[in-house]
């Protein structure tokens, strides 16, 4: 059954005040989000780990000009993107059909049709105020159970929605994400900032058990009176060579077993130099991770059991962070899981030489220092028991 927890709202919004109805209110915005026919705007965006209040990404700062196509049933709009401190220069687009990323130095355009795709969504630039629409509209008709909430401060109104005990993303209709390491009780939130002067959005905060994303919106342009449509063709030289972009199958990393583990030397989050030669223990469990990533953060209760239950044998194990170079961040994540093992940071270089496209992945090596063990991907059920009974092998 629906279940909806409106907050207090104490000023008046759009001339109503005693008689002020929340459902009117996110009616008259999306009818205005609806007007839309194309904008330009600045976009940033940051995340932070979980649990984390404080920025942890450096900020991404991007322009965007949209162009509303509603037959779009996937984004909602074509774009083209900038770079924030380029805005002539596209880097990337989307018509509708495919997406285009453009190489300006080597004067080519790769384009990808989408074949073989496999997400419930495109990888592309899905626009703020299309995103913004469709969680509105989701807030009017679902029957999710849903708690939500209006307050005031200053200058904006704010609106938060939570969706009870499902893993919602907008892109741009409402996708479930079911996976084993998502927790039954989790909770999908989604707050949006309006200006009070034009009562458009421009901030929104997403926020799952494993990560919060924030994106703002500043210097935003809207046309609400003439359809347009995206000529990506404008936006690069016609010389420019096409190339299809050609999606390769998942790489099997089996290939590496049997292989001498790579050697490094890393930094931890205190800035201390770690290197792989120096690790002196008979068996080495190497993980590759990143912050933010769902089935990572659903291992460390495991890896942290398995330091403590094998603290006496000829062990270790080491965590090597591939996602973010923000140390800061790092430290508080790590603080806050308490992690009873090393923790460092990855360079490209070294994510490389262990073929490391996706994480987790974990590297179980002998006291040769042969890779004996690559276990892709997480799962409580299965691949807890299969680590442990690969180091027992080797001990």
């Amino acid at each position: 059954m629906k279940r909806v927890v409106f907050g207090i709202l104490i000023i008046s919004l759009f001339g109503y005040k005693s008689n002020f109805n929340q459902n009117d209110y996110i009616r008259k915005i999306s009818k205005k989000l609806d007007q839309i026919k194309s904008a330009s705007y600045y976009s940033t965006k940051i995340s932070s780990a979980p649990g984390d209040t404080k920025k942890f990404s450096e900020p991404r700062k991007f322009y965007h000009k949209i162009f509303v196509n509603p037959s779009d049933t996937l984004v909602g709009s074509s774009s083209v993107t900038f770079n924030s401190d380029d805005t002539i220069k596209m880097t990337n687009f989307y018509n509708g059909i495919v997406r285009g990323q453009v190489n300006w130095e080597k004067q080519y355009v790769k384009i990808d049709s989408f074949q073989n795709h496999p997400y419930p969504f495109r990888l592309v630039h899905y626009p703020f105020y299309t995103k913004i629409n469709e969680i509105l509209k989701y807030t009017l008709t679902t029957t999710d159970s849903i708690q939500t909430d209006f307050k005031t401060y200053g200058d904006s109104i704010f609106f938060s929605l939570k969706i009870i005990n499902k893993h919602v993303y907008f892109h741009i209709k409402p996708i479930v994400i079911q996976n084993d390491y998502i927790p039954e009780d989790e909770i999908s939130q989604f707050d949006i900032w309006f200006s009070r002067k034009d009562n458009m959005p421009y901030r929104m905060r997403s926020k799952w058990y494993h990560a919060t994303l924030f994106e703002s919106c500043s210097s935003a342009n809207f046309n609400f009176d003439k359809e347009l449509a995206l000529n990506e063709r404008e936006f690069f030289p016609s010389y420019f060579k096409i190339v299809q972009f050609n999606r390769a199958p998942r790489k099997d990393k089996f290939d590496m077993v049997g292989k001498k583990a790579p050697e490094w030397l890393l930094h931890d989050i205190e800035n201390n130099e770690i290197q792989f030669n120096d690790l002196n223990s008979k068996v080495l469990l190497i993980q590759f991770t990143g912050v933010g990533c769902g089935p990572c953060h659903q291992s460390v209760p495991f890896l942290k059991q398995l330091v403590k239950d094998y603290k006496t044998k000829d062990f270790e194990f080491i965590s090597i962070e591939t996602w973010s170079k923000n140390m800061e961040g790092l430290k508080r994540y790590n603080q806050k899981n308490e992690f009873n093992f090393k923790f460092l940071k990855s360079t490209d270089e070294v994510t490389k030489a262990y073929d490391v496209s996706s994480v987790p992945v974990f590297f179980i090596i002998d006291e040769e220092r042969t890779i004996r063990k690559v276990i892709n991907g997480y799962s409580q059920t299965t691949t807890d028991k299969e680590i442990i009974d690969n180091i027992n092998k080797l001990l």
